[in-house]
């Protein structure tokens, strides 16, 4: 039995050890609540609203209400804090949906995340922050997702492009950095880049620098083809590029005196060849192309902790939006990638479909709607048109019936005569 202990013990330490630490995560699922842990930021009076709201459509009005940007041009500011934490030795996963119902043309959908030092009330846009990551829209050019990372007080955006959602349904984002300074981003639940923080984002100089001592020999011929020095410019070459028009004929009515001495306008030569340039041939002193060799960089210093950071404590919505109506939700800190997609799955992955359903029922009500009322202003138009016929009848008639009073009140003088 004793030795039965010793086996089970080590098992359950592992399962205890397998399950994710969830640092944070909110669903917006309890109505008013959200006001009690998010704060809006004092440090300007006339930030931007948030509402609680599962939009125009959605999959299901209650899993899909989330935090609602309400006013047009204004600057947001809010954050909900969480217990402090360092993913030194952990991998750490950042996760969030993002809704843009109004089909956005300029504005932020990205979060940041924050040292535990951050004074809430005063977060604004020059806050220094430990990681920034979702998409940014503004304009046809800028549709991009950021992640930008804090590195020795300076902020270092990912040097890769990586495209963001632009159409108007919710999609799920995924930061993942882990300790072996790699990294991921996904865009529901797919992969769309990956790689090493090093390579990706200038933390560090480069371990490779060119060899200031080095230079190219003076007798380094790079030149693969030459001048055949035998090739001899033929003697009929030189041509002139413009000659005189051999079919103008000086008009009759020209006065030399008047007009000055009359010349032919002039025309392409058919017989131009243009410059003359020796044919090329092999260089044969052709080394290639010249290398600058290189040497380690003295500035260089590897650093296998580009991806921690001692403190993280508040997640923040600092951004601007010049098109209302972004809705953020089902947001997740963890340090397990399994459950990050399998929580992904749960929330967005469960109503996404019933989403789309939704707008494209709403879509064809409006088509049909527009189609009744271009239907009936096409039926009003004839209508109209016909009204005004009957009337010049009317005219007609009332005209006709006045010329035989008329003639009736003649008729009588006639008989008279």
């Amino acid at each position: 039995m004793a030795h039965a202990a010793l086996l089970i013990l080590p098992l359950l330490a592992a399962l205890v050890l397998a399950d994710p630490a969830v640092y944070f995560k909110e669903e917006f699922n309890d109505g008013d609540g959200w006001t009690q842990r998010w704060v809006e930021s004092k440090h300007k009076s006339d930030y931007g609203k948030f509402l609680l709201s599962s939009g125009k459509f959605y999959g299901d009005v209650e899993k899909d209400k989330g935090l609602q940007t309400s006013q047009d041009a204004r600057f947001y500011a809010q954050s909900a804090r969480f217990e402090s934490f360092s993913n030194e030795g952990k991998t750490l996963v950042i996760q969030f949906s993002v809704k843009h119902e109004q089909n956005i043309d300029c504005g932020g959908g990205y979060v940041k995340l924050f040292p535990s030092g951050l004074d809430q009330s005063e977060m604004h846009g020059e806050s220094e922050y430990n990681i920034m990551f979702g998409p940014d829209i503004c304009g046809p050019p800028t549709k991009k997702v950021h992640v930008i990372f804090q590195y020795k007080g300076k902020n270092l955006q990912i040097n890769k492009d990586i495209r963001c959602k632009d159409d108007v349904y919710t999609h799920l984002y995924t930061l993942i950095v882990r300790s072996d300074n790699t990294y991921e981003v996904k865009i529901d639940n797919s992969k769309v880049e990956s790689g090493s923080l090093e390579e990706d984002w200038d933390f560090l100089p480069p371990k490779k620098i060119k060899d200031p001592e080095a230079t190219k020999p003076d007798d380094w011929d790079d030149r693969p083809k030459i001048d055949d020095v035998n090739d001899k410019k033929p003697e009929d070459w030189d041509k002139p590029e413009h000659i005189p028009d051999p079919d103008a004929v000086k008009p009759e009515d020209w006065d030399e005196e008047m007009d000055g001495e009359w010349e032919p306008p002039v025309i392409q030569n058919p017989e131009y060849k243009g410059e003359w340039k020796p044919s090329q041939i092999d260089n044969p002193n052709y080394k290639g192309k010249w290398v600058h060799p290189e040497i380690d960089n003295p500035e260089y210093t590897e650093d296998s902790t580009l991806y921690q950071y001692d403190s993280f404590g508040v997640l923040g919505l600092d951004l601007w939006q010049v098109k209302s109506g972004t809705i953020f939700d089902n947001f997740l800190i963890t340090d397990d990638e399994k459950f990050a997609e399998e929580y992904g799955n749960e929330t967005w992955g469960v109503t996404k479909e019933a989403e789309k359903k939704m707008k494209e029922q709403q879509d064809e009500e409006e088509r049909k709607k527009q189609e009744e009322e271009d239907k009936k202003r096409k039926e009003d138009e004839p209508q109209e048109e016909g009204e005004e016929e009957e009337d010049d009848d009317e005219k007609e008639e009332e005209e006709k019936e006045e010329e035989d009073d008329d003639d009736e009140e003649e008729s009588p003088l006639k008989d008279e005569l």
